[in-house]
């Protein structure tokens, strides 16, 4: 039988790279866009892993990889905002910027170990409960945190012990999950300490980015995250973009709109994810 000459088959394998090029780059479109989105709301209040897991996710990467892949993919995004916000950090109520950060590096190295060591399906079957319940506290955390001032007649004065190890807890979720974290962070300063969002979103990133460090560097040696390098590093780089103009772009919005934007996205994923299972 004749054999098909050299320039034929290099032909052929173009052809063939070319396809499966051309129908990647949907996928990877949607994987930037999804981190660039996720770095901007990450940096503008938080809520970015409502799209940055829904979307590793639709393009064949496995829950428990693509939240691992989300949290490292993040990760440069919420340093490059935290230095924006470098010059206007400090303590949160009494707690000191030092003592608040080693219970998110703590409890994020937790939450990372929980991730990789339950089985798969106990994430599945959580992931959309864990979605809910960051939805719901953004949607209601501040008439929960008005009614409790009314109720007390001042806002609750939690002390720094009580905060820190609400900081632990919320540090452990970070790490496993990471959705609406720092979104939960401000609800526990808020309802314990009475801070206004805009003051607290400079620690927010702070910390949310101290969680999401700790966390990468136990993702990055134990789980499958580097195995699929192409949406990791399609994401990460959307990301940085993001993270970089949200936190510029957030002085210039209204408070109320950006937390719209967050709450419809976090919704959207929420139901999704309950059809979904």
């Amino acid at each position: 039988m004749a054999q098909p000459k050299a320039g034929y088959v290099d032909s052929a394998l173009c052809s063939t790279g070319g396809t499966v090029m051309l129908g990647l780059m949907p996928e990877m479109m949607l994987v930037m866009f999804a981190g660039l989105a996720a770095g901007a709301l990450n940096a503008i209040g938080g809520g970015g892993t409502f799209v940055a897991l829904p979307a590793l996710v639709a393009v064949g990467v496995p829950p428990v990889t693509a939240n691992a892949s989300t949290t490292v993919a993040l990760v440069p995004g919420a340093v490059v905002s935290a230095w924006v916000y470098r010059r206007e950090l400090g303590p949160v109520g009494k707690t000191s910027l030092t003592a608040l950060t080693t219970a998110s590096v703590l409890g994020g190295g937790i939450g990372a170990v929980l991730l990789l060591a339950l089985p798969s399906a106990t994430f599945d079957a959580a992931v959309p409960w864990l979605l809910a319940f960051g939805t719901l506290v953004l949607a209601f955390g501040r008439r929960l945190t008005r009614a409790l001032t009314a109720a007390l007649g001042r806002p609750l004065d939690l002390g720094g012990r009580a905060i820190l190890l609400g900081q632990f807890l919320l540090a452990i979720y970070g790490g496993y999950f990471g959705g609406a974290v720092g979104i939960l962070m401000l609800a526990l300063w808020g309802i314990g300490l009475g801070l206004d969002t805009a003051s607290s979103n400079p620690a927010r990133v702070a910390q949310v980015t101290a969680v999401y460090l700790t966390a990468t560097a136990f993702f990055l040696v134990a789980s499958d995250a580097l195995n699929d390098p192409l949406p990791l590093a399609t994401m990460l780089t959307g990301a940085v973009a993001g993270g970089f103009a949200g936190a510029h772009v957030a002085r210039r919005l209204s408070a109320r709109l950006l937390r719209g934007i967050i709450l419809a996205t976090a919704a959207t994923m929420t139901i999704l994810y309950f059809l979904r299972g």
